[in-house]
């Protein structure tokens, strides 16, 4: 669609033109008359004043506002219990499906879905392994091992988000784990005993943990309650 901006009845069609004219005759030694020199003048202006409105009208437009990062982040859909499944699971029909790509959580009777949870996984690719597992050990009161804080004599936290693998304990402290409630450890087999397993955390949203499978708290006692020393425990995309 041609651009138009009017000033009586001229066009910015005209003003090109009649520029293009101009140009021409500026290069051939040529008298202008008044009245031409005049019109060419009126023309130039209104070149001008298009310019001049069309940088206030893009002045005038409002700037588009970034979102907070909050809101840019994927909200989880809740979890999901199935009763009618649920009542029919047993220590032999059980399972569980880890979904790193969906960020989310299976607890299966045979082939039905009795449990879809949220989950928050480990925070760079690879720190959750992928594969077939068991569960090899439950404890409803773990704590980490690796990742936790420095307390004073009091309980007091001195250092928070600390891990036993780089950091030191300043004078007059000591290491406390992580609370990890309700902890599933994972393993390729019964005798072998991974650092990661299932476990009440929070849940930001997306991947964050430092390997382990996070869960709502209100499901992770649930699962527990279901599964056994030995459930198959298969991590995938």
């Amino acid at each position: 669609m041609e651009s138009r901006c009017l000033m009586g009845h001229q066009t910015v069609s005209d003003v090109v033109s009649l520029n293009t004219m101009s140009a021409t005759l500026t290069a051939k030694p040529l008298s202008f008359s008044p009245h031409l020199t005049a019109a060419v003048i009126g023309l130039a202006g209104v070149l001008a004043l298009c310019q001049v409105v069309g940088a206030q009208q893009q002045a005038e437009r409002p700037a588009k506002k970034q979102k907070p990062a909050s809101e840019l982040i994927k909200k989880q859909a809740p979890a999901k219990v199935i009763p009618r499944v649920l009542e029919q699971a047993t220590s032999a029909n059980v399972s569980v499906y880890i979904s790193l790509g969906k960020q989310r959580a299976y607890l299966k009777v045979g082939d039905d879905v009795a449990i879809d949870t949220p989950i928050s996984t480990g925070k760079r690719a690879g720190m959750t392994p992928q594969g077939n597992f068991f569960v090899v050990q439950k404890d409803p009161d773990h704590r980490s091992s690796l990742y936790g804080a420095f307390v004073n004599k009091n309980d007091q936290i001195v250092r928070a988000g600390v891990s036993t693998k780089i950091d030191s304990a300043p004078s007059g402290t000591h290491f406390k784990g992580a609370p990890m409630q309700w902890f599933m450890r994972i393993g390729e087999n019964l005798q072998t005993h991974r650092a990661e397993g299932m476990h009440v955390g929070e849940l930001p949203g997306y991947p964050a943990s430092h390997g382990c499978v996070r869960l709502p708290k209100d499901i992770a006692p649930i699962i527990y309650e279901k599964v056994i020393l030995g459930t198959p425990v298969t991590i995938g995309d």
